[in-house]
């Protein structure tokens, strides 16, 4: 009997001692297993409208910085370029005729003051001003028409990669519309969301360890870059007939919010490509000698 209250003391007391290692683990290293790898998404957005008459890349190809992605026809642009260049002749032809006039109409006083009213006069210098500011007019236009042109050739603002391209050659893109999706390859980062009851004495630069669902045999370390101020409310929102959405809760639990917390990766095997939208398990080490 001696033994039997002795073998389920020590089992008691071995049970303990694991659990409160876990506790006390846990607690120094909060972890979760709610991350995912996210980075920048670029909207590669055209800013002309027209049909796409060559398109050099493919979906899930990777591009560099100033690549060309696709062209659009520029026909009507080089049209429109053509008709601003013969309105800028058009104006400086007036302008012109408008300084000339004036010049002679100067002269003319110079030998015979009083030869011309001084309404004249004003109505002249009026006209050659005129004459100018149409010029000026006649070189935006041709400025903004060669905007135009070069804006049918769609470059990569930055290295990265092509994703869900469904546009090919003939599509009809409208200016200012989305058409396909860049990720910025040197942008990636891992986010998780802890709950708030985890971060306290998190700070960034504390280091972490993240492990992707689809590598989950190399443990990446990484440091915190920076821990969200703030998330949405759920109740007080506007439902039905303009009334506000309350979730029911019960009275003796108070759930703990959950915070998104940014981590970046230090080091990257060559190997490892990441993916944005992958699963990851985050763990953040608080005690600084743990890694």
């Amino acid at each position: 009997m001696l033994k039997r209250y002795l073998l389920t003391l020590i089992l008691v007391v071995t049970a303990s001692v694991i659990l409160y290692s876990h506790y006390l683990t846990y607690t120094q290293n909060p972890w979760t297993r709610d991350g995912q790898v996210r980075a920048y998404v670029i909207q590669i957005t055209p800013r002309v409208t027209g049909q796409i008459k060559k398109m050099y890349i493919e979906d899930n190809a990777q591009v560099k910085k100033g690549e060309v992605l696709f062209e659009i026809d520029d026909s009507v642009y080089k049209n429109n370029l053509n008709k601003a260049l013969a309105s800028q002749k058009q104006a400086i032809a007036l302008l012109n005729k408008a300084k000339n006039e004036e010049r002679r109409s100067l002269n003319l006083i110079k030998r015979t003051p009083g030869a011309i009213p001084t309404l004249t006069l004003n109505n002249l210098h009026n006209a050659v001003e005129t004459a100018q500011a149409s010029v000026f007019a006649a070189d935006a236009q041709i400025d903004a028409a060669q905007l135009d042109l070069t804006f049918t050739r769609i470059t990569a603002p930055t290295d990265g990669y092509i994703t869900n391209l469904s546009h090919r050659v003939g599509s009809q893109v409208v200016a200012n519309t989305p058409v396909v999706a860049l990720i910025d390859q040197n942008s990636f980062w891992i986010e998780g969301f802890f709950k708030e009851t985890d971060l306290q004495n998190v700070n960034p630069k504390d280091k972490t360890l993240v492990t992707l669902m689809m590598h989950d045999d190399q443990p990446l370390k990484g440091e915190i870059q920076s821990i969200g101020y703030g998330i949405a409310k759920q109740d007080g929102s506007t439902g039905n007939a303009l009334l506000p959405n309350v979730n029911p809760n019960f009275q003796w639990i108070r759930l703990a919010q959950r915070i998104p917390v940014k981590v970046h990766l230090k080091q990257m095997p060559q190997q490892l490509q990441l993916r944005v939208g992958m699963t990851a398990s985050i763990k953040i080490i608080k005690d600084k000698t743990s890694v």
